[in-house]
């Protein structure tokens, strides 16, 4: 085997030292390279399951919201038609209430119209009256007058 190593002019000794270094060298690199790498990969990974499943989370925690926000402004809408509806109901019993009393008036008004201007006109047939009849009275004294004189 001497033989074979050195025809191809490999010396055994520094063959030795060559495999013992590349297995310190390995180990170390494994010891302080690839293991912590690797812990910091299985680091971030856990990091990054946890982003997913936080992001996942926020995300139905925002669709919850959403529900709940559409839920409450539909029972708003709601309670807001309903109060529009009553004040609708209530404007026009109001409504209705005004045009009853301003009817009320309007007829009081004109019974009140109605009956000065009977009294008017039962004023003035009075005074028509006892104008006629000064007049008549004045006539008769006149024609008298004129007889007897």
């Amino acid at each position: 085997m001497s033989a074979l190593f050195s025809t191809f002019g490999l010396d055994w000794h520094l063959l030795v030292a060559q495999v013992v270094n590349f297995s310190v060298l390995a180990v170390a690199l494994t010891w302080f390279l690839y293991k912590p790498v690797l812990k910091m990969v299985q680091e971030r990974k856990r990091i990054v399951a946890k982003g997913v499943e936080d992001a996942l989370r926020a995300g139905e925690m925002l669709a919850e919201a959403d529900n709940e926000a559409s839920n409450r402004v539909k029972i708003a809408d709601e309670e807001a038609e309903k109060i529009v509806a009553r004040a609708r109901e209530s404007a026009a019993a109001e409504k209705a209430r005004l045009l009853k009393e301003a009817e009320m008036r309007a007829i009081a008004v004109t019974n009140d119209a109605a009956a000065r201007a009977a009294e008017i006109a039962a004023r003035f047939r009075r005074e028509s009256e006892h104008e006629v009849a000064r007049l008549g009275i004045l006539a008769a004294e006149k024609i008298l007058r004129k007889q007897y004189d």
